[in-house]
């Protein structure tokens, strides 16, 4: 990293710094005033925690469902993954509702306010978890499809239950790390991801978060994906050569199983690839100093956030969604119009039995 390029990262943080330490007396009272606060920001906050409201509602509803269909034991870390992404939706609706408060931070409090709320590290330790148990999920589905024998012995309760617990230390130990490192309180003002030692400091942090949480993930959705596809198709011509009677059945059901992969790859990678682009494109643009009219606290990375909240609250209805008893349930829930039938003199009854497809969860 040459010398200009860490003194132009050190004057654009300065000028940043005296933007945000912009204060003004009003009746003895100190306020905090930052330019970075417009109303256009104070527009971007409130759809985030719109976002933030609905993220909650959805994973919710689909927590209930997955235990109401008794679900929850068979599945648990998709209900692991609902339960990150439920303690992010409500984190976030905290986190910006004191954001808007526009406080001013004094002593100790002021602080720990800074640093667990105001830099949004509660949110990030619900939203990081919820991307390394997708990976966990992914790599789940892979080995049951392609080694449904040894994966009976690999995928035990211990290792499930491992698997949801580092979901959790990995992005609670890593974003707590980087706040405490990199974030202070100074005239009132909370400046998250802004005290790093040096630039250099600072962009590891950047390709650390970028390389871990987005691109590493999203080549194993698309590598996974891309072998269970493979499988199943070969798993449907053996069926096919091998099946006499039966091949009609087999073939369907491949083409079945062959409809759900692809939905639930196209679905996952595609939208967690878009939605959360725009946000580490911003991040690292931001963080090198080039572009200071890029800074965490304007209107456009409120934007990129509302767009990744998005998957966040999109993603329970992606997994959940998909068992025939969760579905069972979120249909009864809807407030619908039933039709009365008058009973007829050769009636043997009023009871209907409807048939359903299988429960089966690809």
């Amino acid at each position: 990293m040459t010398e200009e390029t860490s003194t132009t990262w050190q004057l654009s943080v300065a000028m940043a710094t005296k933007e945000i330490e912009k204060t003004q007396t009003t009746g003895g009272k100190s306020v905090w005033t930052s330019s970075y606060f417009r109303d256009d920001s104070l527009i971007w906050e409130w759809l985030v925690i719109f976002m933030g409201v609905v993220g909650m509602a959805g994973n919710a509803l689909i927590l209930y469902a997955l235990v109401a269909s008794k679900q929850h034991k068979k599945h648990m870390l998709i209900v692991n993954q609902n339960v990150l992404d439920l303690f992010s939706s409500i984190v976030l609706i905290v986190t910006f509702a004191v954001q808007i408060g526009r406080l001013y931070l004094t002593g100790a409090l002021g602080y720990w306010l800074c640093v667990v709320i105001l830099s949004e590290n509660l949110v990030w330790w619900g939203t990081n978890g919820s991307m390394v148990n997708l990976a966990f999920i992914t790599v789940d589905r892979y080995l049951m499809v392609v080694y449904p024998t040894k994966s009976k012995k690999w995928l035990r309760p211990r290792v499930i239950y491992s698997a949801m617990a580092f979901s959790w230390i990995v992005s609670i130990v890593y974003n707590s790390i980087l706040v405490v490192c990199s974030s202070t309180v100074r005239d009132g003002a909370c400046r998250a991801y802004s005290n790093f030692a040096s630039f250099t400091a600072n962009m590891i942090s950047v390709v650390i978060y970028v390389l871990f949480f987005y691109l590493i993930i999203l080549a194993m959705f698309i590598f996974f994906y891309w072998r269970i596809l493979a499988a199943i198709r070969h798993q449907a011509s053996v069926m096919a050569s091998h099946s006499t009677s039966g091949t009609s059945t087999a073939q369907t059901q491949s083409q079945q199983i062959q409809t759900n992969v692809i939905k639930t790859m196209i679905l996952v990678s595609a939208l967690y690839a878009i939605a959360w682009l725009p946000h580490n494109v911003y991040y690292v643009l931001g963080s090198t100093g080039q572009f200071p009219a890029l800074n965490f606290y304007d209107s456009g990375y409120y934007a990129t956030e509302v767009v990744a909240f998005f998957y966040t609250s999109a993603n329970p209805f992606i997994y959940a969604t998909k068992f025939k008893p969760v579905r069972e349930i979120l249909r009864k829930m809807i407030p619908c119009k039933k039709t009365t039938v008058q009973p007829s003199n050769d009636s043997a009854g009023t009871n209907v039995t409807r048939t359903g497809a299988s429960n089966t969860h690809n």
